[in-house]
């Protein structure tokens, strides 16, 4: 039997490719997000964070970086064999990791039973509508191609030009990190709302100017009600509620990642979006879903610059706490994800962690409710709303520490690690 864990890496980060050399067995790992990348070796696998999720230099006000971690467990290769298509089963078998099944079960939208384990639990999640927008930065060129092996996979709906839309305004610029990004968010959105139509806009650049016109043009794609979904983050400064003032359209609702680096971030932190935590799965000896706790690496806490907006109780304080709400982002018990380098001709199946897996998972989720509600706000105090009336319907964690040092805990009440906690049905939303 594998071994399972749910603890966060604590390794010596190694910026250099010799700890990479399993991955020649691994589809061939796209060298532009191997290089530069934070390595962390452990017997039960490597864990890589790509160059574009690491803070870069003078960041704050000027541009952002992407909330994704790749992990590789020991010994998974290509001679394990991937499962085949259309089985709505995981590429590889007798691993933990998450299919589109399983998160339908483990956040009951429709199926729920046998322990939610990933190699027998394939009854997908059905409904969404009208449209989620997903905002990343350059081109990822085989958005299309790669969504459609996801779907086949796990038998969800094909992608199609009346439920997939690309919109490149960056050109022939490539970033594989980004593009990995890319390939985690749309399929996760696809996953939990397979019929909503999903749209890929694709800022200019990773420049907080570029990523706002980014929205400013994801605004004007949803004319009847929708969700956009937003997995970067930049690191928090004075002016950060002047700078990004478009999530204000009506009948959209804004979510954004809180990130992978324990302290608050933007956009997570202003008042107009719905901020998404980071939690680990927890699973049994036989693999058994049983419950989720904080991921210790969620972005976490409270803002230095936003006051504590209406819908946050008293009790967070003076300024906003983040996150509001909860989903699975520990890449120790992530989610599996078809992605293809811009320069391959041939992609691969990786298991994608960080807050990244959450924001577009939550928008899916709350798309998939039906409500459609008129702003952020509306739905932020929805959620509040609904945990102080009947609080059964978010799954609390247990145990957990998050924020630098560990120095903030989970609770049944709000709490800086999980928000009000994770969602157990779409009615929650």
């Amino acid at each position: 039997m594998k071994k399972f864990f749910v603890s966060c890496f604590a390794f010596t980060a190694l910026f250099a490719s010799p700890a990479l050399a399993q991955f020649a067995h691994f589809n061939e790992m796209p060298s532009e997000i191997t290089r530069g990348a934070a390595v962390f070796n452990r017997p039960e696998g490597t864990l890589i964070i790509p160059r574009s999720s690491l803070s870069q230099g003078p960041e704050a006000g000027n541009i952002a970086h992407t909330n994704t971690r790749m992990f590789v467990p020991t010994g998974l290769a290509r001679t394990n064999g991937p499962g085949p298509d259309a089985t709505g089963k995981p590429p590889y078998s007798g691993y933990i990791y998450n299919t589109p099944a399983t998160l339908n079960c483990i956040y009951y939208l429709g199926g729920n039973g046998n322990g939610c384990k990933p190699d027998t639990f394939v009854t997908n999640a059905t409904g969404g509508s009208k449209v989620i927008v997903i905002v990343d930065a350059y081109h990822y060129p085989h958005a299309l191609t790669d969504l459609t092996k996801y779907s086949k996979q796990f038998g969800l709906p094909a992608p199609t030009s009346s439920n997939f839309q690309q919109v490149n305004l960056a050109g022939n610029t490539t970033n594989d990190g980004w593009g990995s990004e890319a390939a985690l968010d749309i399929q996760m959105a696809h996953a939990m709302a397979p019929s909503a139509k999903i749209i890929l806009v694709e800022a200019k650049s990773n420049n907080n100017s570029d990523l706002d016109a980014a929205i400013v043009k994801a605004n004007s794609l949803i004319t009847n009600g929708g969700e956009v979904s937003m997995s970067w983050v930049s690191d928090e400064y004075s002016s950060e509620a002047s700078d990004f003032t478009h999530f204000t359209k009506s009948k959209v609702v804004y979510f954004a990642s809180t990130g992978d680096t324990i302290s608050p971030s933007a956009p997570a932190v202003l008042q107009n979006v719905v901020a998404v935590g980071g939690t680990s799965i927890i699973r049994d000896g036989s693999k058994n879903f049983t419950g989720e706790t904080s991921w210790t690496d969620a972005g976490s806490g409270y803002s230095s610059y936003i006051l504590r907006p209406s819908f946050q109780p008293v009790s967070v304080g003076t300024y906003r706490g983040i996150p509001d709400i909860s989903a699975v982002a520990d890449p120790n018990t992530g989610v599996w994800v078809y992605f293809t380098g811009a320069r391959q001709f041939n992609g691969g199946w990786y298991i994608f962690g960080g807050t990244s897996v959450a924001s577009p998972l939550m928008a899916a989720i709350v798309n998939n409710s039906n409500h459609f509600l008129a702003s952020s706000a509306a739905e932020n105090a929805f959620i509040y709303n609904l945990k102080t009336t009947s609080a059964s319907n978010y799954r609390i964690s247990v145990s957990g520490t998050c924020g630098p040092s560990g120095i903030y805990s989970t609770s049944s009440d709000w709490n800086p690690c999980t928000g009000v906690g994770s969602p157990m049905s779409k009615a929650t939303q």
